[in-house]
């Protein structure tokens, strides 16, 4: 999943390079068409509608290409997506420019000057939209990244007790029921029950708490935390995808998957604002070619191109789920999990919040600050140290 998200950003990274080399040049020609500008210089290759057409085509059907499949995609299902609106604005845009070309080539048109073309118009929206979606890609990125960091807390192999031998396999080859030996040091690889042993666990990771859980027969350890001092012997009653660390993790990709429920009305909008876009351009069209400017087609065709290109971007259909998968991403580097986008989206109503651990708001690290000492303290200090010196504690490196 990650090389293929990995992929998928190198490829937007590549077309927006593409798209935004071929259309700035049909930018600066648009310069040409305002009075204002006339001091400006201007390459006269750039108002050639030969040299803009060839600009804009790979922009329009190399680079544009996923917004007509999506859209193809979209009207199959007997919907309309912002896709659909992308394709039509551009492809309008494009195509009237074509036409306007070619009736100026017959025409007997000039080897430089054409007519006022929409080239840049098509192809400045369509960079525009992948930069939006380059921009999500990234966000869906930084977000795995908080998935990585949580699957790196999964310990790698596992030392399982079979027929008598001491194998050490992959944590997935181990299965429920299996003996696990947990050495000092050592992180738990799976959900289990402690079999024999005493021990400290660290499990920080889950809970907050800073100092580690004593352990004995009996008691239940979770995978992932951290054996401190003692060997143990632990059957395993979870593993794989039914860990608490599986569980979690699974949480935070269903969170950074869902739906919040502004998401949901922007996808029931798209849906009705799309026909609507569709019909007002007809009617535009309809007004200006039979009561405004009666027969003029290029007239009334250039006011519903307009009205195409001008609803063509739709920021909410991109920015919710962005905001989405950036704000839970964020969250879970932080240590906090939302289990869907609808509590995301109410975390705006907020005004107390209950903490149930010291962990929770501060750095969750015990240290040594101060030390009292009722005879001479270089003497206490190298008792100490030398108590201390082979001991796997905890607070060894802190004091």
């Amino acid at each position: 999943m990650e090389d293929r998200r990995e992929n998928e950003v190198r490829q937007q990274k590549r077309k927006l390079l593409l798209s935004a080399m071929l259309s700035l040049p049909l930018l600066w020609s648009m310069v040409a068409h305002f009075s204002f500008t006339s001091w400006i210089y201007m390459p006269e290759i750039l108002m050639n509608p030969w040299f803009q057409l060839i600009l804009a085509t790979p922009v329009q059907f190399y680079v544009g290409r996923q917004f007509y499949v999506g859209a193809y995609k979209a009207l199959r299902n007997g919907s309309a997506n912002m896709d659909v609106l992308v394709s039509l604005g551009t492809s309008a845009a494009y195509f009237y420019s074509l036409y306007l070309t070619v009736d100026w080539f017959l025409a007997g048109g000039g080897v430089h000057h054409g007519p006022s073309l929409y080239y840049e118009t098509s192809a400045i929206l369509i960079t525009l939209v992948i930069m939006g979606k380059l921009f999500e890609s990234l966000a869906k990125g930084r977000t795995s990244e908080a998935i990585k960091s949580l699957m790196g807390l999964q310990a790698k192999t596992a030392l399982v007790v079979r027929d008598g031998q001491e194998l050490t396999i992959p944590v997935e080859e181990v299965i429920a029921g299996d003996v696990v030996l947990v050495r000092p040091g050592d992180k738990v690889p799976v959900d289990g029950e402690v079999l024999e042993g005493e021990s400290s666990v660290d499990e920080s990771m889950l809970t907050g708490e800073s100092l580690p859980v004593e352990k004995k027969a009996g008691d239940p350890v979770i995978g992932a935390t951290i054996n401190k001092n003692g060997m143990l012997r632990v059957k395993a009653t979870k593993v794989g995808k039914e860990t608490a660390l599986a569980q979690i993790i699974k949480v935070v990709e269903e969170a950074q998957g869902s739906k919040a429920p502004i998401q949901r009305v922007a996808d029931v909008i798209s849906g009705i604002f799309v026909p609507i876009v569709v019909g007002i351009a007809i009617a535009a069209f309809l007004v200006w070619y039979f009561l405004v400017t009666p027969g003029d087609v290029a007239e009334a065709l250039e006011k519903a191109i307009a009205i195409l290109v001008i609803a063509c971007p739709c920021a909410l259909g991109l920015a919710t789920p962005t905001s989405i998968m950036a704000g839970s991403g964020r969250a879970a580097e932080l240590g906090i999990l939302f289990k869907g986008g609808e509590h995301l989206e109410q975390t705006h109503k907020i005004d107390a919040i209950i903490l149930d651990k010291t962990g929770t708001v501060t750095k969750g690290k015990p240290e040594l600050t101060d030390v009292i000492a009722e005879g001479d303290e270089a003497e206490f200090l190298r008792l100490v140290g030398a108590a201390e010196r082979n001991s796997e504690h905890p607070w060894r490196k802190r004091s």
